[in-house]
């Protein structure tokens, strides 16, 4: 049974454990130099965010989003978890929270690209750059109401 609650100080380590394992899997694209200064800053920041979690039987986090203002920031799930539902869990929770949420994804993660648009989420633009101006193209994507339904909240 998985469930999902509000991230806590004691998770922070095994949050960034996630991100680093889930983006080792998924963004084989990065650069080694950019990889350690995007770790770098995300050590900085991810411990304290205020994240939602998903959580196994035993409370252990196996996945987490960051939505910010409707717009989500951050989905990681850690890799052995992938493909079981719990990062779809997250997105349709926060899209309770937040029914016309968006996030961009970078545009060489072509299956994180048709995860969304699998739940419902649509193109709306592209950006040459990523956040912090490195060379990472990204898809910006919103939630379309209507193209998949959000099913209750886990």
């Amino acid at each position: 049974m998985i469930g999902i609650r509000e991230s806590r100080p004691e998770d922070g380590g095994r949050v960034v454990e996630i991100w680093r394992n889930a983006v080792d899997a998924t963004h084989d694209f990065l650069l080694s130099e950019d990889r350690l200064a995007i770790d770098e800053m995300v050590c900085g920041f991810l411990p304290q965010a205020a994240l939602l979690l998903a959580v196994d039987a035993s409370d252990y986090p196996l996945a987490f989003m960051l939505i910010d203002n409707g717009h989500m920031q951050a989905l990681f799930v850690d890799p052995a978890c992938r493909g079981t539902g719990i990062g779809a869990a997250l997105v349709r929770h926060g899209l309770g929270l937040h029914p016309w949420m968006t996030t961009d994804v970078n545009e060489q993660n072509a299956q994180a690209i048709g995860f969304y648009e699998k739940l419902g989420f649509k193109r709306t633009g592209r950006s040459p750059f990523d956040d912090q101006g490195r060379p990472y193209p990204l898809i910006h994507l919103e939630y379309q109401a209507g193209l998949s339904a959000p099913a209750a909240k886990a």
